[in-house]
């Protein structure tokens, strides 16, 4: 355990930090299953709703740090791809 007074601070703030970040991963994990199974019912209209939902939550993951820049665009671009795939059926 620290034993300094800043290292406890320190370390309040990473638990703080570490709670955060697994909220927003979960939010963010949650809103790309609802996409996935709105493609897999095969309901175009709640497909593109649940996917520009998931589209904003990994947008906030990224500017909070919690994603790559990429790795949210690519997310995105899978699900996208997926939703179109699902619209032409």
């Amino acid at each position: 355990m620290a034993t300094h007074k800043s290292a406890e601070k320190a370390h309040r703030q990473s638990v703080k930090k570490n709670a955060r970040n697994v909220a927003r991963k979960s939010k963010i994990r949650s809103a790309v299953k609802e996409v996935k199974l709105a493609v897999a019912k095969g309901d175009a209209t709640a497909s593109q709703e649940a996917l520009r939902k998931a589209q904003k939550e990994l947008d906030k993951g990224t500017t909070k740090g919690v994603f790559k820049k990429k790795t949210a665009s690519r997310l995105v671009k899978r699900l996208n791809a997926a939703v179109k795939k699902a619209a032409k059926k």
